[in-house]
């Protein structure tokens, strides 16, 4: 199934799934369950919004985006993670006041909302699974989220059935609203450091400079940066110092990062004697025997 396809059906099955949660709910007076509907609202909302971004990203580069469009789809993770985060705040507020103000719920009308919960969201959290890009591992954490929330009302209701013990539901709430929490401020955490230009996880820079330093012909390379599109496309651009141009030096600079998982490199190319232009390089990175020295123009 493509991308695409994947995550309209997950958006369609949400959808009508949170509709029938908020009628489970109110029928039962379950706040647990209503605080998965909340949840599922979000998803489904969420997901609406990462398909029209997901498709939107799939573009190719143009003059007005010359990095293509996939910072669109980055940007859907964040619209989520937003939607997460106030919902699961909702949700933690009316279990609190409900811990206070108990009412009576429906057990066995929980446990049936429960078992169709279970079954519905394992299938939905099949079909979404085996996603690359950072949207679609965020679908398919809420599906499993949404099969492990509904894990846990139904056991609470079992447990409530038995003993009547009815603060286990808001308990039950105020856990699956921490755990949404949780994860949606880990994904914000990520998203963030894309669009703050950092390094991209997993690329050590000194590893690469020494790697890069290592090549017959090189002596020296500055102005290093690298950064990432969507949290799997790396770019990066350099300034490589060489004894005189050649095809060669490039062609073995971009095997090497190729190795280091980066696909796009700009590579400037001086002489020895050259000055770098760039006023603006405030710090050079250089090697010596005693690892690295930052020295100002």
């Amino acid at each position: 199934m493509k991308t695409k396809t994947k995550i309209f059906t997950a958006f369609i099955l949400n959808l009508a799934f949170s509709i029938f949660e908020f009628i489970g709910g109110a029928i039962t007076m379950s706040v647990a369950i209503i605080s998965d509907a909340i949840h599922d609202l979000g998803d489904a909302m969420s997901i609406g919004i990462s398909y029209f971004l997901e498709r939107k990203s799939k573009k190719d580069p143009d003059k007005k985006y010359t990095y293509g469009y996939v910072r669109y789809s980055v940007l859907g993770g964040v619209v989520t993670t937003c939607i997460l985060l106030i919902g699961s705040a909702a949700v933690i507020y009316n279990a609190i006041l409900r811990i206070f103000n108990p009412v009576e719920i429906n057990y066995d009308g929980m446990i049936i909302f429960a078992v169709i919960g279970v079954v519905v969201n394992f299938v939905a959290a099949y079909f979404t699974s085996g996603g690359h890009s950072i949207n679609q591992r965020a679908v398919n954490l809420h599906m499993l989220e949404d099969v492990l929330g509904w894990v846990v009302v139904l056991v609470g209701a079992l447990v409530m059935r038995f003993t009547d013990i009815s603060v286990i539901d808001s308990v039950m709430s105020i856990g699956v609203a921490c755990f949404i929490l949780f994860n949606a401020v880990k994904n914000l955490k990520e998203v963030l450091d894309l669009f703050l230009e950092k390094t991209p996880h997993g690329i050590d820079i000194d590893e690469i400079e020494r790697h890069v330093s290592g090549i017959d012909g090189v002596n020296g390379i500055h102005h290093i940066h690298i950064w990432s599109l969507d949290g799997q496309n790396n770019y990066a651009t350099m300034h490589i110092v060489c004894d005189g141009y050649s095809q060669e030096i490039k062609d073995k600079v971009r095997e090497e990062l190729k190795e280091h998982g980066i696909k796009h490199a700009t590579l400037e190319l001086e002489t020895v004697g050259e000055n770098c232009h760039e006023e603006k390089c405030h710090v050079e990175f250089e090697e010596s025997g005693h690892g690295h020295h930052h020295h100002h123009h």
